[in-house]
């Protein structure tokens, strides 16, 4: 498991090891999320790069938005 530090300033800098991992690149914007005292980073995906994800897809037994409770 990799570890960081706080700076004065506030900044961390992350691993080596994972950047490479996860492909990071500087200025990638990553969003921050907080739940229950757990700090979680999540790399921002360009909309262009998902792009053929969902092909082939299977449209039956879809929930409408109003069956989603």
């Amino acid at each position: 498991m990799a570890t960081t530090t706080i700076s004065p300033k506030f900044q961390i800098v992350i691993p080596k090891s994972v950047r490479d991992k996860l492909h990071l690149v500087p200025s990638q914007r990553l969003q921050i999320i907080e739940k229950g005292g757990v700090i979680t980073l999540v790399p921002e995906v360009p909309l262009k790069s998902l792009k053929g994800t969902l092909k082939g897809m299977s449209e039956t037994d879809l929930r409408e938005k109003k069956d989603r409770l």
